[in-house]
């Protein structure tokens, strides 16, 4: 299924924001610090693919730097649940 309209705005908001960061040279840490105010937006997209797996590949194939920041995230969560955020902020 193709994604929404909002979805693809959410994406390339995120996309945006976070291409300009790695474009600076930011790590994990300030990326995710600096992205905290596109997590609702974030939640919202993934909750809404649910389902849909070749909507969400589509955007990530069109936007990259959203495939780098869902990593990012996911990292984290993986941490969060391992119980070593600390060292994932380091």
């Amino acid at each position: 299924m193709t994604p929404t309209a909002e979805q693809i705005r959410i994406a390339a908001a995120i996309d945006a924001q976070a291409r300009h960061l790695f474009g600076e040279g930011h790590n994990d840490a300030i990326i995710f610090r600096e992205m905290s105010d596109h997590m609702p937006g974030f939640k919202r997209l993934i909750d809404g693919m649910e389902g849909n797996p070749s909507g969400l590949d589509e955007l990530c194939e069109r936007f990259p730097s959203f495939l780098r920041y869902a990593r990012i995230i996911e990292n984290i969560s993986r941490a969060i649940q391992a119980g070593a955020f600390s060292d994932i902020l380091r």
